[in-house]
């Protein structure tokens, strides 16, 4: 009797996919759309880095997706997104879930 009833839910859940899939969904489609409006243009679609913008100021930083970036914790990658770092400009105008976002999606790139 007592197995019934998560069962249930389980089954629920399942079939009408939600919650679960769509809140991944809904913060990975919130993650590029932020990224692609805010980052894309030095940072590459890929996260390798705008070839354009490293022949002008170096390739330092630019690409996300290596291991240097690979290798940082999510607190640092947050405060960069948020404070800047070097020549890139701080973000303070994102909401907390933006910035989560785009640091969910930013790390998807290098996988």
């Amino acid at each position: 009797m007592k197995l019934k009833t998560p069962l249930t839910a389980a089954v629920v859940v399942v079939t009408l996919g939600w919650p679960i899939p769509h809140g991944f969904a809904a913060d990975a489609d919130v993650g590029k759309t932020v990224y692609e409006k805010n980052c894309a243009g030095c940072h590459g679609a890929d996260g390798k880095g705008n070839p354009a913008l490293a022949k002008t100021m170096g390739e330092k930083g630019l690409n996300i997706v290596g291991k240097e970036t690979k290798q940082k914790s999510d607190e640092e990658i947050l405060k960069i997104i948020v404070e800047g770092a070097g020549k890139m400009p701080a973000s303070k105008k994102l909401t907390k879930a933006e910035q989560k976002a785009v640091l969910q999606y930013s790390r998807s790139l290098a996988k």
